[in-house]
């Protein structure tokens, strides 16, 4: 059975339709109401244009250009020499699923009706999302001034029949490089497309916004509420290893510090170790008092970046659904507003706060590794290995998440804190939006990582204690986790099952499984 088209109307886009949309190849459409206002806004455009009004970018110059008046025979060429002018990307290229979520984001707002784009002009887009012609973008150029200028601009030369792209046959989040690049002109024409010719405000419409920030913004938002669900499990699983006591989990301790996160992740971890044979083993004569603060302190650790990540996509949500080019057209009434939409300082704000709050998650993963490994500290064989000497076990995976956990906390310096002016000094404050959003993407995968190796060293300390088992969450972690990724019993290239876990963790297969039979909030 067909998939249903996923309707824009530019006002409820959110992060499940955004998922449903990269995951599963959906076509997307615009909606009857949605195209109603494009053609009014347009109408007024036009009707502007041809009664030679001034107004910014449609019959003037760009940034610091606003005072130099256009004539209505050079409209065209103005709009032409806006996106190839700003098509001054520099780097590697983005991933192409972050492009095509670029993409969508750039058609929703688009989609209000406050644009003044032209309705064939989208026509086009979509069609470039639905055959997956998906414009190579490089990484890097965009300081979220007037929003993403550089990478918006790559974007729109496809429309035009310039620059690069690839078709892919499908796209998901796996899809990070472009393997095969040819011309856009080519590919357009092998669909029996057409490059269109940019009108009266239409290149700034098309690149006036924050859509490259707040593609990898709602990406992951979506990924770091899984994280945070995972890296529970993860905990609770290393909690079983270790065999640390329950007390710190009691849900009286946590009504008394009533943050939700906390609460929430208390009562997670409470589930996921429920019914341990492991737990019930040492209830009594255990010499320990407490345990150490990334075991005890869980709650209040994970809970915090729960509730930062909560926050976070409150604000990315917003954005979604927001119009962000300049000026602004306001058909009902017939006026135009040159403001400031497109600057990117919320996006770049909540993508650095989502930086420290992931880079947490992934600093007291690692200390509970660390716990594991160590003998001294955990009461099982040293580095997991039963011939230790022969064999260095899971020595050097405490290493690697040790070194990304550090890399993270390079990458977790705030972008947004820096600025540097552009145009002149018209645009004298930058938000260095993308900046935070690219190093926010790579401190989640590098995240993605250190739990990937906190599951595996914490179902390898697992099997020192059979026949004693794990909790109902536990267990099912374990368990799955064992499809994939044996038992430790020699030494063994160790990045192999680390990538087989990271899978298992990126793709969600392994939280929907533990889900089964533990529902996490």
């Amino acid at each position: 059975m067909a998939k249903r088209k996923l309707l824009i109307d530019g006002k409820s886009l959110n992060f499940e339709q955004i998922e449903n949309f990269v995951e599963n190849n959906q076509k997307v459409d615009l909606t009857e109401s949605a195209k109603t206002n494009i053609l009014k806004a347009r109408n007024l455009i036009e009707e502007w244009v041809n009664n030679d009004k001034v107004i910014y970018g449609v019959t003037t110059g760009f940034g610091e250009f606003a005072n130099v008046k256009i004539s209505k025979n050079k409209i065209e060429e103005l709009q032409q020499n806006l996106i190839v002018s700003h098509a001054t990307g520099v780097g590697e290229l983005l991933p192409p699923f972050i492009i095509k979520i670029m993409m969508l984001l750039r058609l929703n707002a688009l989609a209000k009706g406050n644009s003044g784009i032209r309705l064939e002009t989208l026509e086009l887009l979509i069609e470039l999302i639905n055959k997956n012609i998906i414009p190579a973008i490089p990484s890097q150029g965009s300081v979220g001034s007037s929003g993403d200028l550089a990478p918006l601009a790559h974007l729109v030369l496809a429309l035009l029949g310039k620059g690069k792209v690839q078709v892919f046959d499908e796209i998901n989040s796996k899809t990070e490089v472009f393997t095969n690049l040819i011309q856009a002109k080519t590919a357009l024409k092998k669909f029996g497309l057409s490059p269109i010719k940019l009108k009266a405000k239409e290149g700034l419409a098309l690149i006036n916004g924050t859509q490259m920030m707040t593609a990898f913004a709602s990406f992951i938002c979506i990924k770091a509420r899984e994280l945070s669900k995972l890296v529970d499990i993860s905990g609770a699983l290393s909690h079983e290893a270790l065999r640390g006591t329950d007390k710190a989990y009691n849900l009286r301790l946590h009504n008394l510090r009533p943050y939700k996160g906390q609460n929430i992740t208390a009562k997670n971890m409470l589930a996921l170790i429920k019914d341990s044979e492991i737990r019930k083993s040492h209830l009594e004569n255990d010499e320990r008092i407490q345990d150490s603060y990334s075991l005890r302190c869980i709650p209040q650790i994970h809970g915090a970046s729960k509730d930062t990540i909560e926050y976070v996509c409150s604000i990315v949500e917003v954005e979604l659904n927001s119009v962000t080019d300049n000026p602004l057209i306001f058909p009902n009434e017939k006026d135009y507003i040159e403001g400031g939409n497109f600057h990117g300082q919320p996006i770049a704000l909540v993508m650095d706060f989502m930086g420290i709050a992931l880079s947490e998650l992934a600093n007291v993963s690692e200390r509970r590794i660390e716990r594991l490994v160590n003998g001294q500290l955990s009461n099982l064989p040293r580095f997991l290995t039963k011939k230790g000497g022969l064999n260095s076990g899971l020595m050097i995976a405490q290493y690697t998440a040790a070194s990304l956990v550090s890399e993270n906390k390079t990458l977790a310096h705030p972008a947004s804190v820096d600025s540097i002016p552009t145009s002149a000094n018209q645009e004298d404050h930058n938000s260095m939006g993308s900046i935070a959003a690219r190093k926010c993407y790579q401190i989640l995968k590098n995240v993605q990582t250190v739990v990937a190796i906190e599951f595996l060293c914490a179902s390898q300390g697992v099997e020192f204690l059979k026949p004693l088992k794990c909790g109902l969450g536990t267990t099912s972690a374990y368990e799955y986790i064992r499809l994939f990724v044996k038992a430790l019993d020699h030494d063994r290239e160790l990045h192999i099952d680390i990538q087989k876990i990271l899978s298992i963790v990126k793709d969600k297969s392994l939280l929907e499984h533990v889900e089964t039979v533990v529902k996490l909030n």
